[in-house]
């Protein structure tokens, strides 16, 4: 299957070539080309056209080198795609360097062989730049997506710590039940009570946090912990905290 062909002078692809070389329902392809096509005319207007074989009239899309790379990056990465990316590379690649083998001889007067090599030139450093355009596009958007990944993971740490504070067991305060624990050590039914005097003399306020097992109890600054019973919090609970 043939999937670029010269159009108005321009080498271009469709919308229906690039369904059938994914193995994408075109219907699909076609709706991802109309949800980014602010994105993709920022390499050229697309022409759409409409068919019709006796049915319902089918819309689709020609797109040049650029548009088409672009638009292959917004669909899932499978073996099919990979496979179909490089064939259209190719495809690109090959359709330019016949145009050029079919290209007129140069002129024979010296001031037409410039312009005419002038205007070569200016073709090849906008195939270029198109090229380098698209690569650079392809590149921002999976940049884009890595920061949004590596944010959304952020939340979720940042989430799961203040949920560890809430309950008693995190690295800025901790319940007595949470160290003892971790800790595997008894402080005894009155091993609060030193906790208790550190942050009165401190002015420090503990604040109560929900314990299944006892309701409402205080959870220590971590402060405490270290000058009452020498036990470092970040230590305890820095690497992933105590599940319960």
């Amino acid at each position: 299957m043939t999937i670029v062909i010269i159009k108005d002078g321009d080498a271009v692809t469709t919308t229906l070539a690039i369904a059938e070389g994914t193995q994408n329902d075109h219907a699909s392809v076609i709706k991802l080309v109309r949800t980014y096509q602010a994105d993709l005319e920022e390499f050229g207007l697309l022409d759409f056209k409409s068919e019709s074989t006796g049915g319902r009239p089918t819309e689709y899309a020609f797109l040049n080198e650029p548009q088409s790379t672009l638009l292959l990056t917004f669909m899932r990465n499978t073996d099919i795609v990979r496979a179909f990316k490089k064939k259209l590379v190719r495809e690109f690649w090959e359709m330019v360097q016949q145009r050029n083998q079919r290209a007129p001889a140069l002129p024979a007067d010296y001031i037409g062989a410039l312009e005419h090599l002038l205007e070569s030139k200016r073709s090849e450093k906008l195939a270029i730049e198109q090229r380098d355009q698209a690569v650079a596009t392809k590149a921002e958007i999976g940049s884009r997506r890595e920061a949004t990944a590596m944010a959304t993971a952020s939340a979720a740490v940042r989430q799961a710590n203040q949920l560890k504070e809430e309950l008693g067991r995190g690295l800025r305060q901790a319940t007595v039940a949470a160290v003892e624990k971790v800790c595997k050590r008894k402080f005894g039914k009155q091993g609060f009570r030193p906790l208790k005097n550190w942050c009165a003399e401190k002015g420090v306020q503990a604040p109560k946090v929900h314990d299944p097992r006892y309701g409402w109890v205080r959870s220590w600054p971590a402060a405490a912990w270290a000058d009452v019973y020498q036990i470092d919090l970040a230590d305890l609970f820095g690497a992933d905290g105590d599940s319960q």
